[in-house]
């Protein structure tokens, strides 16, 4: 089990949740953290900031809410485990994209956020147990039941299932 999935999984332990689907905004309002839909361009899902103690997410508010939800988890797990970018501004502020660059995963942290957004929101034992319980006859099947039922996207639960060994490859 990586960093990310450790730290996602303290987190919900932390947060005393115990099934699916996750809220991440739950979390993060449990956490303290104000989580705030702004109008942002389509390529940015959001950001977190981070100043003088307190910690903000901005959530793309066109984005569908699979995407959002996402987006929520993706900085939560900026926030638990990477200090931030600097800012330029006149202030000490600290600051982290979720864009376009972001998503494609080519930097350590933004793949560590994405790994962390889906042990969050798709935790390996309620992924399992799922799996066990689900009736499927294709793996585009179980994909598409296992995102509703964890309110993700379907590119999102493939690669959870990848990553997990369940699949060996695209159900879609």
């Amino acid at each position: 089990m990586g960093r990310a999935d450790v730290a996602a999984k303290a987190l919900l332990e932390e947060c005393g949740v115990m099934g699916a689907p996750i809220d991440p905004e739950w979390i993060a309002r449990d956490l303290g953290v104000l989580v705030v839909p702004q109008d942002m361009a389509d390529d940015v899902s959001g950001m977190l900031l981070r100043r003088d103690g307190e910690r903000v997410i901005g959530v793309n508010r066109s984005h569908p809410s699979v995407r959002r939800r996402f987006t929520v988890a993706h900085e939560l797990g900026h926030l638990r485990m990477h200090r931030g970018r600097p800012l330029i501004l006149d202030t000490d502020t600290r600051i982290n994209y979720r864009n376009t660059v972001s998503s494609m995963a080519t930097d350590r942290e933004e793949i560590e956020a994405n790994r962390f957004a889906s042990a969050l929101l798709a935790p390996e034992a309620m992924v399992r147990e799922a799996v066990w319980r689900t009736r499927f006859r294709t793996t585009q099947e179980l994909v598409r039941d296992l995102s509703r039922e964890f309110k993700m996207s379907e590119v999102a639960m493939n690669y959870r299932l990848m990553n997990l060994g369940i699949i060996s490859g695209p159900g879609q």
